[in-house]
């Protein structure tokens, strides 16, 4: 009897895991074992990490150098400090909590609480901006009792370190006008972000400098 012919079949290849035969999400390394990644924001956020670092420490450096100046005046003869503005009182009250609302905002956004992640942020950003009209007020309150720039060695001191903290913190205003909108858009989300964690990280050294600022120009 002649024997029957079978036509062979075609064994299908399977799909990977994008859907399509040996994608490359769902090629193995042989032993079946799937190929480790490295997360995608791992490089952005160490390079982000590293920026702020050396950002952080240039400015700690110019503040230094400018504590050794100050402090070499103090022996100056006729030495005479300006009186402390009441305002700055308040004023540190306020970026302290601001520092403070920065944080729990993070926190919020790290388990997952995204409307108080927005809350806290916008909170902190807010009181930022009051901080920064305090001292304005600061600076006319002593205009008004006829302390300026050029009156004496404290005076100028007071408004160069007082001025210089100042323009930091408005650099991060700015960054807090840059993600807060996008906080609101919902962009960032758990377990967190490179901008938020960075931004944090800036006003609260920005708060401890001006704890630094207004110790060594009142209470030192």
């Amino acid at each position: 009897m002649p024997t029957e012919f079978v036509a062979p079949t075609k064994t299908k290849a399977a799909p990977g895991r994008h859907g399509g035969p040996g994608g490359s999400a769902g090629r193995s390394n042989g032993d079946g074992a799937w190929p480790s990644r490295a997360p995608a924001s791992s490089v952005p956020a160490n390079s982000a990490a590293l920026g702020m670092a050396f950002a952080l420490v240039a400015i700690a450096m110019l503040f230094v150098a400018f504590t050794t100046t100050y402090l070499g005046h103090r022996q100056d003869v006729g030495w005479k400090q300006i009186p402390l503005p009441w305002i700055l009182w308040l004023d540190t009250g306020i970026l302290v909590a601001s520092s403070a609302a920065v944080e729990w905002g993070r926190r919020r956004l790290r388990s997952g609480d995204t409307m108080g992640f927005r809350r806290a942020l916008t909170t902190g950003g807010g009181l930022g901006v009051a901080f920064l009209a305090g001292q304005l007020l600061a600076w006319q309150q002593l205009v008004r009792q006829g302390v300026y720039l050029s009156s004496h060695p404290h005076s100028s001191f007071f408004y160069l370190l007082t001025g210089a903290h100042g323009v930091h913190l408005l650099g991060g205003l700015v960054a807090f006008a840059v993600i807060l909108p996008r906080a609101w858009r919902g962009t960032y989300t758990p377990p967190g972000s490179v901008a938020v964690n960075v931004t944090s990280t800036y006003w609260h050294f920005l708060t401890g400098l001006w704890l630094y600022v207004f110790i060594i120009l009142f209470w030192l």
